[in-house]
C-alpha cells in the first residue's frame, strides 16, 4: 500500500486483450504480447502495468478485463491480483465492451466509482511523471470531464493517434499541464505527423482514458446504446449464479468497437475531453519498430541465446534457439526465429507484419498462429 493522494473511488481497469498480429511469430493467440517480456526486466508487460498501477491505488482496487483463455495465464503472472477483479471475457470485443463491462460491474459496487483504463502492453519508463499525470486526470475526472493522458511527441510517427490540444485548463495541480481536447485525429501519413509535430499543439494519443463509471455508461447509452444495455444485463448478473449464462448470451452479440469511437471521438465533439500533457518516455509496444525503439542502439541488436554477428548491419535479431545467424550488408532489418516459424522483415515495414498473419490465415496455415 501507499500513500499516493488519489480519491479513493478511483480504480485502475487493465485491459488485457488482442493478440498483437504485428508481433508475431513472438506474439500468438495462446501467448500474446502482454504475457510476453519485451523489455528485458524478467517481467511481462502485463506484470509491469500492474506493478505500475499498484504504486498508485490499492490492489483491491485494480481491476484486469482478459479473455477467458488467458485468464489462468493471467492470474498466475500476478498473484497480487485480488480474487474476483478478473473479469473474463468469453470471447475479444475490443476495447469499448472491455473497458464498458469493468465500467458497469465497478459502478453497481460503488456509484461513485471513477474508473482508469492503462492497456497492458504499453511501456513507460518515467513512472513519476505517470502517477502525476494519473493524478490530474483523476482531478479532471472528478469534475465531470472525460480525461485523457496525452504523450508529447518525440518525433513525427505515423504508427500512432494523435490529439489537437486547445485552451489550456486555468486550474493547474501537480504542475502537470492540461488543456482542452479539440479532436481525436487517426495515425496520419509521416509527412502530416511531421506537421503536427511542427505545429506543437498535437499530442500522442496513448488511450488512456480517466472519467466516472457512471458518465462512460451515459455516454455509451447515447453512442452504442445496445452495448450499453448489454454490459448493463452482465453486470447485473454478476454476481449471482446467472452470471454464466448471462455472459455467454449477451457477450457474442456485443459491437466490436474501439474506444476512441464510442467515447473519446464523441466526447470530444461535446467539449467534454480534457487532456493531460505529459513526458512518460511512452512506447506502445505494437510492433518490432517500436520493440527495438526501447533498446537504442545503432548495431545489431540481439535477443535471445543465439550468437549473433552483424557486418555492416543494424537492427533487431529476436531468436530462441542458439544458432548462430550472420547478417551482412543490411540495415534496419528484422529477423525473428522461433521453434516454428522464421520472419524477415525491415523496420520500416514492420507493420505490415500484420498482412503477413492474414495471408497465413487465408492460406489455413494456422499451426503457427
Amino acid at each position: 500500500m501507499n500513500n499516493t493522494p488519489i480519491d479513493p473511488n478511483f480504480y485502475a481497469v487493465i485491459p488485457a486483450g488482442g493478440v498483437g498480429s504485428r508481433l508475431w511469430p513472438l506474439s500468438r493467440a495462446d501467448s500474446p504480447k502482454f504475457l510476453l517480456d519485451f523489455t528485458g526486466s524478467g517481467r511481462s508487460l502485463l506484470r509491469e502495468t500492474f506493478d505500475r498501477v499498484a504504486r498508485l491505488v490499492p490492489t483491491e482496487r485494480i481491476v484486469v478485463v482478459t479473455g477467458a483463455h488467458h485468464a489462468d495465464a493471467v492470474t498466475g503472472q500476478l498473484p497480487a491480483l485480488i480474487e474476483g477483479n478478473l473479469f473474463a471475457e468469453p470471447s475479444p470485443r475490443e476495447s469499448t465492451a472491455a473497458i464498458a463491462l469493468a465500467a458497469a460491474i465497478l459502478v453497481n459496487k460503488n456509484p461513485d466509482a471513477i474508473i482508469g483504463s492503462f492497456a497492458a502492453d504499453h511501456v513507460i519508463r518515467n513512472e513519476a511523471a505517470f502517477g502525476q499525470a494519473v493524478i490530474e486526470a483523476v482531478r479532471l475526472a472528478t469534475t465531470g470531464k472525460v480525461a485523457t493522458i496525452g504523450i508529447k511527441p518525440t518525433s513525427p510517427s505515423s504508427a500512432y493517434g494523435y490529439i489537437r490540444v486547445g485552451s489550456p485548463i486555468i486550474e493547474v495541480s501537480n504542475q502537470v499541464a492540461s488543456f482542452d481536447a479539440e479532436a481525436f485525429v487517426e495515425k496520419p501519413a509521416l509527412a502530416i505527423a511531421q506537421g503536427y509535430l511542427d505545429a506543437g499543439n498535437y499530442l500522442w494519443n496513448a488511450g488512456m482514458f480517466v472519467l466516472k463509471a457512471s458518465l462512460l455508461l451515459e455516454i455509451l447509452n447515447q453512442t452504442e446504446p445496445e452495448l450499453a444495455v448489454g454490459v448493463a444485463e452482465i453486470a447485473a448478473a454478476w454476481n449471482t449464479e446467472a452470471r454464466d449464462s448471462v455472459r455467454a448470451r449477451v457477450w457474442p452479440n456485443l459491437h466490436k468497437l474501439a474506444i476512441d469511437y464510442s467515447l473519446a471521438e464523441p466526447a470530444a465533439a461535446k467539449g467534454l475531453v480534457a487532456v493531460v500533457a505529459a513526458e512518460l518516455d511512452w512506447t506502445d509496444v505494437g510492433d518490432f519498430a517500436s520493440m527495438s525503439a526501447l533498446h537504442a542502439d545503432e548495431q545489431l541488436t540481439a535477443f535471445g541465446p543465439a550468437t549473433v554477428v552483424g557486418l555492416e548491419a543494424t537492427g533487431i535479431v529476436v531468436s530462441n534457439s542458439a544458432k548462430v545467424i550472420a547478417v551482412s550488408g543490411l540495415t534496419n532489418v528484422v529477423i525473428v526465429e522461433t521453434e516454428d516459424a522464421l520472419l524477415v522483415t525491415t523496420k520500416q515495414q514492420a507493420q505490415s507484419v500484420k498482412a503477413v498473419v492474414a495471408e497465413l490465415e487465408r492460406r489455413g496455415i494456422r499451426d503457427v498462429l
